[in-house]
């Protein structure tokens, strides 16, 4: 059994991390947008991204002060794009994902983070 693939299990174990995964679906976030969505603090919002990002599930990269975080579609390993892809189709009942979603699309990190 591969180690990586264990990882991406135990990613998406923990509800918060989901909800990251869902929203970073909808488009590319760096951390003060994802914290205000979530309520969380930054130190936790940024071990949430770790854990995503060591596992393959999502990449980052910086933009001026700014890292993004968003989606690894392209991803090499085949359980990796799976469970996106399960993520992707999965959870849209869910009362906390809607209202994430909703707020992702309201977000400003020019007015949260800024600038």
């Amino acid at each position: 059994m591969k180690n990586d693939r264990v990882k991406v299990f135990k990613a998406l174990s923990d509800p918060n991390r989901v909800r990251i995964l869902k929203m970073v679906l909808v488009r590319e976030l760096c951390l003060c947008e994802v914290r205000d969505v979530l309520g969380l603090s930054n130190s936790t919002v940024s071990k949430h991204l770790s854990i995503l990002r060591d596992a393959g599930l999502i990449l980052d990269s910086k933009d001026g002060k700014w890292v993004n975080f968003r989606v690894h579609d392209q991803a090499d390993d085949e359980v990796v794009r799976s469970a996106i892809a399960l993520v992707r189709k999965s959870f849209d009942d869910d009362a906390v994902i809607r209202e994430d979603l909703k707020r992702v699309k309201r977000v400003d990190r020019a007015k949260i983070c800024g600038v």
